[in-house]
């Protein structure tokens, strides 16, 4: 009876103490079927944004992110993303990605690179506004001498 007691009071603890961080709620499936597909970033637009510049998902200068494509497969959350700026100042980069919608409406992005999923530890929270059939848009935050400020990056269907 003991036994059964403490099995009983172990899975109660196990239960209560869940995680309830962004990359562990349930999922947006609908809105994210509405994602599924190939996406062209057409802008990155933050508060002094012809002054500064941002690192973005650190990988390279936001603006060498305006004309990266994106795919997204709904079914399996998986997707690749590729820079192709033609600037000489904006490095050729691309990298399978994972990636899902929670039922918080926010976007969990990992870039993969060369490795698997459950490999990688870090990844990205941003916001998901204005989702169309045709476009979206995925807000970040950064901070701008002390200030946090909006970074919103916009999508559009290929």
């Amino acid at each position: 009876m003991k036994k059964i007691l403490c099995i009983v009071l172990f899975i109660s603890i196990a239960i209560a103490c869940k995680s309830t961080s962004a990359v562990s709620t349930k999922l947006d499936n609908k809105t994210e079927r509405i994602l599924k597909g190939n996406f062209t970033m057409t802008a990155v637009d933050f508060p002094g944004s012809d002054f500064l510049n941002v690192t973005s998902f650190y990988i390279a200068d936001s603006k060498c992110f305006v004309g990266s494509d994106w795919s997204f497969i709904s079914n399996n959350n998986k997707g690749e993303m590729a820079l192709t700026s033609l600037s000489t100042s904006c490095k050729e980069f691309s990298s399978p990605i994972t990636w899902y919608l929670n039922k918080d409406g926010k976007f969990v992005l990992k870039i993969i690179n060369d490795y698997k999923a459950k490999e990688v530890n870090n990844g990205f929270v941003l916001d998901i506004i204005n989702v169309t059939e045709s476009s979206f848009q995925l807000v970040d935050q950064i901070n701008v001498a002390g200030q946090t400020k909006d970074i919103t990056y916009s999508f559009q269907r290929k």
